[in-house]
């Protein structure tokens, strides 16, 4: 792996969080990812299942966890991962060895993935509830079918008198508290976007391409040990600014134009999140400089109202307001706007359609509940914006946070540039 080898006591710690939440008398079983083919004898890159790395650390295809409970409570940790041969070495390389995958994880025993059907039937023999792993995220519109898809079909299939119970909502809980460990590693990939973000300012100029700032981003993240982008990169100038999944990333830059960076690093498959709006000539013209501060004051107003107890829809409620009276303030709302809103509709949502912020991890729309007060340790995107297509101005602004027991948020992206007069005079240099 391109990253630096992370401390096992991070698994081991998360599996114990896990196993606490399991019943007795309990299996719980993770899958890696496939290989998905793309045509021919042509394959996507490998992408570990995030549960599977959160609960073991392998980064490896073909690899599964099983978690055993017993009706005393003791837990049993079993790992298989793929036996190499010579000809995987020839062709793909070094695979993990048992004792690697030891050292990696922390989990004492570790088999070849061969011996994985007769140890499953001895622990489902000793377990009345089989922990499945679906895919619980609100998100989710996944339309392949994915290993652990065909896992849960097959273990249904055999073992039909087993309660089943979801792994998933259990994730959900503990995965959205970050361990110091884990936010160690998001601000690394923090650190990796402030570095291809630094890199950019410099080479943004009118005329130049979306695919070139791209390709600036990748040279940075790639030769600092990321895998790359830790999503789809948005590189939007001019009017595709105010397309909120902008990703084609083919235009010519032009003179005056606003351009919208949301892109981020990964690292050790963890995410950054981060959006910048900048002046592709520079300079920011008055009415630009005027909407930008209407939204940085509502970045920074949102940031100090993030505390543990803090529910989701109070805090979506308090951005509202805070947009509205920005907008009435730019001229982009008037009375009649507001006498004819509904609650279904409010009249901001005119020039503001998505949410503030949402959970940050190994996934970029990570794991947590919304509908549960906030926690100290979770760590939470910070992005509103306003999109004026008629004016092609589309500015977004994000950060990412850490909440904490007591007083105000961490920011892991504090040093990357965000004020005006700081980001017109590093293009300017």
């Amino acid at each position: 792996m391109k990253y630096f080898p992370i401390n096992p006591n991070l698994f081991i710690k998360n599996r114990k969080k896990f196993s606490d939440l399991l019943l007795n008398n309990a299996l719980a079983v993770f899958n890696s990812n496939d290989i998905y083919p793309i045509s021919a004898d042509s394959t996507m890159p490998f992408k570990q299942h995030t549960d599977i790395f959160y609960l073991s650390g392998i980064d490896q295809e073909e690899s599964v966890l099983l978690i055993h409970k017993d009706a005393q409570g003791k837990i049993s940790e079993v790992l298989f991962v793929k036996e190499t041969n010579e000809h995987i070495a020839v062709w793909e390389g070094h695979k993990l060895t048992q004792a690697e995958a030891q050292k990696i994880s922390g989990i004492n025993q570790v088999y070849w993935l061969s011996e994985f059907d007769a140890q499953l039937k001895q622990y489902v023999s000793e377990s009345k509830n089989l922990y499945i792993n679906t895919n619980e995220h609100a998100r989710n519109s996944a339309l392949t079918e994915t290993r652990e898809d065909r896992f849960i079909k097959k273990i249904q299939s055999e073992y039909p008198n087993h309660i089943y119970q979801k792994s998933n909502p259990l994730l959900h809980q503990i995965r959205a508290v970050k361990e110091p460990e884990e936010i160690e590693l998001i601000q690394h990939a923090c650190n990796l976007t402030e570095k291809g973000f630094r890199r950019v300012l410099s080479f943004i100029k009118p005329d130049v391409w979306e695919y070139e700032i791209e390709a600036e981003f990748i040279h940075e993240f790639i030769k600092n040990r990321s895998k790359g982008f830790a999503y789809t990169p948005i590189i939007a100038s001019g009017k595709n600014a105010n397309i909120l999944h902008y990703i084609e990333n083919d235009q010519q830059c032009k003179a005056g134009d606003l351009l919208l960076l949301d892109v981020a690093a990964e690292y050790a498959n963890y995410s950054s999140d981060m959006t910048r709006t900048i002046p592709v000539s520079g300079r920011f013209t008055p009415r630009q400089k005027e909407v930008y501060q209407s939204v940085l004051r509502i970045k920074n107003e949102a940031t100090r109202m993030l505390k543990p107890g803090l529910l989701f829809k109070d805090y979506n409620t308090n951005i509202g307001e805070l947009m509205t009276g920005e907008l009435i303030q730019l001229g982009l709302l008037d009375k009649h706007d507001l006498q004819n809103q509904t609650p279904e509709k409010p009249a901001y949502k005119k020039y503001y359609m998505h949410s503030t912020s949402h959970f940050l991890g190994l996934d970029t729309h990570d794991y947590g509940d919304n509908t549960k007060p906030m926690q100290a340790g979770m760590v939470l995107t910070v992005e509103p914006g306003i999109y004026i297509p008629e004016e092609s101005i589309g500015i977004r602004l994000e950060d990412n946070v850490v909440i904490q027991e007591k007083g105000l948020p961490i920011n892991l992206m504090k040093n990357i540039p965000i004020e005006i007069e700081e980001i017109e005079d590093l293009m300017n240099r």
